[in-house]
């Protein structure tokens, strides 16, 4: 069996790697709190059960650096809300990442583009048969 939680984590390094970001200073991505090390533990915790639905097409990548149900028919009408429950969670958890690697930079300002950088790296980073929007349309990888 594979270990989600390892491999979750090896992305989340990969995308928290310091990133130059047009226009802006380098953002440290790896940059830690207390609340981002929180927010991260969350997010590792329940990508095993997001595997499932990624890999199903169920939900994809969009590129704002969030997760969206892309086909609810995907899923059985019995696990639809627990989908939509973690959908929910996760793009919680994404929006305040996002914000909290800001805030530990000193940047707030910065979180719009700290946001789209992992985006793309999200989208770079999945699995082929994985689902993700580009230019607003749903393309597989």
């Amino acid at each position: 069996m594979v270990n989600y939680t390892r491999y979750y984590l090896l992305l989340l390094c990969l995308l928290c790697a310091s990133i130059p970001m047009l226009g802006y200073a380098e953002a440290n991505l790896e940059i830690n709190s207390p609340a981002i090390s929180n927010i991260k533990q969350r997010m590792q915790s329940r990508h095993s059960e997001l595997v499932e639905y990624y890999n199903s097409g169920a939900i994809g990548l969009t590129q704002d650096g969030m997760v969206m149900v892309r086909d609810a028919n995907a899923v059985s009408l019995a696990k639809r809300q627990h989908v939509n429950s973690l959908v929910s969670a996760e793009n919680q958890d994404r929006n305040a990442l996002y914000r909290e690697i800001a805030r530990a930079n000193n940047h707030p300002e910065w979180e719009s583009k700290i946001r789209s950088t992992f985006g793309e790296r999200w989208i770079n980073l999945a699995r082929s048969g994985w689902w993700y929007q580009a230019g607003g349309r749903w393309k597989q990888k």
